[in-house]
């Protein structure tokens, strides 16, 4: 038996690892509710989605036979999600809720990130793609602001702070002096800044590298930032992104609100990068594939470093759906999206989202790098 639930908002660890749960859950004959409500107050303070829920998931849960096990099963999801949802926190702004009761599975997690809408689905296999979505859009980036005296160095991700540290290096000040007495005294200071960056850098680098995290904006002085840079190794150099101007003291939902919306900028230019990457490797050296069905072949070979797929699923191209066939909660778009993400996180595979959806359109929204070609 598994039940995850989580009162307070998950860091992306625990987000990630339930991702990886969900994906890999087998319900066996049991179908699988799959929520996502969308928790932010309306212009009078109100949660809308009670209404949403109570009717949607009433509606649904009646389609199946009464005495059956399926059944029994959601009835008893039913009980679980609307005791859940009465005590979310106030400060959420989104939900993703999976549920089985007949296979004893019972996952929930408050999110900061806003969910765009509210989504029910009931069906034999969770629907992860809008939790990859999350994950992806607000993956872990880091922020440093320095001075030449302290550095605030943040990891932001899921639309909130994961960790904060504060180095603080050796005050100092001008002095007015003459001759050989000035020059040494201000090799002296430099010295000092030097130690100081070297400090900011290694707890940089130590972060990046144990976190994985490939991408890094800079809020620094100008008399800091290029001893910083000087001491940075090439890897972590090659991961900065951007570099702003932001107050040193200013709050952390400043700092974040600040660096997030450059973030989008930086995505929008790096997703189309991405995809030119992606159409150039299939057509040249054969170490990507296109098309559902190709990146299908792919992750069953084990050939998939990374999943490359639109953030509209319904976008993507090449499904068949067959002739007169009851159409299921989710459609036949939404499966192979979610169908896919599962396979990829299940073989560690990278998942790249791409929000503007005319970027894959070309090749029916999805494709893949692959490790080695057969």
């Amino acid at each position: 038996m598994f039940i995850g639930c989580h009162r307070g908002m998950p860091q992306l660890d625990q987000l990630t690892a339930a991702l990886d749960r969900v994906a890999a859950f087998d319900p066996g004959p049991f179908p699988v509710v799959s929520l996502y409500l969308n928790l932010q107050p309306d212009q009078q303070g109100r949660n809308r989605f009670d209404a949403f829920l109570r009717k949607e998931l009433t509606e649904r849960v009646r389609t199946y036979a009464a005495s059956g096990p399926e059944r029994e099963s959601l009835d008893k999801d039913a009980a679980k999600i609307e005791a859940y949802v009465r005590d979310i926190p106030g400060s959420a702004n989104g939900l993703a809720l999976f549920a089985c009761s007949g296979a004893d599975f019972f996952e929930a997690f408050p999110l900061d990130p806003p969910i765009d809408r509210h989504r029910l689905y009931i069906s034999n296999q969770a629907h992860v793609y809008p939790l990859a979505r999350v994950l992806e859009q607000y993956a872990p980036y880091l922020v440093v602001l320095a001075d030449t005296h302290v550095a605030r160095i943040f990891v932001f991700a899921l639309n909130t702070v994961q960790r904060e540290e504060r180095i603080e290096g050796t005050k100092t000040r001008r002095h007015k002096m003459g001759g050989w007495s000035q020059k040494r005294y201000q090799r002296h200071i430099e010295n000092f800044h030097v130690q100081h960056a070297k400090e900011v850098v290694d707890h940089v680098a130590r972060i990046v590298r144990d976190e994985r995290i490939d991408r890094i904006i800079l809020s620094c002085d100008e008399v800091i930032l290029p001893v910083l840079r000087e001491q940075m190794p090439k890897d972590v150099a090659e991961r900065v992104v951007d570099v702003m101007h932001i107050e040193m003291l200013a709050p952390e939902r400043e700092v974040l609100d600040a660096t997030i919306d450059a973030m989008r900028e930086k995505d929008a230019v790096s997703d189309r990068q991405r995809v030119d990457e992606l159409i150039g490797a299939y057509r040249g050296s054969g170490l990507a594939v296109v098309g559902v069905e190709a990146t299908r072949k792919a992750f069953e070979l084990g050939q998939v470093d990374e999943l490359v797929i639109t953030a509209r699923p319904e976008t993507i191209g090449g499904m068949k759906h067959g002739a007169g066939e009851q159409q299921p909660d989710r459609s036949a778009e939404e499966r192979a999206a979610d169908e896919l993400i599962a396979q990829a996180r299940n073989t560690s595979a990278k998942i790249r989202v791409i929000e503007d959806p005319s970027l894959l359109a070309p090749v029916g929204g999805v494709g893949a790098f692959l490790r080695f070609k057969l």
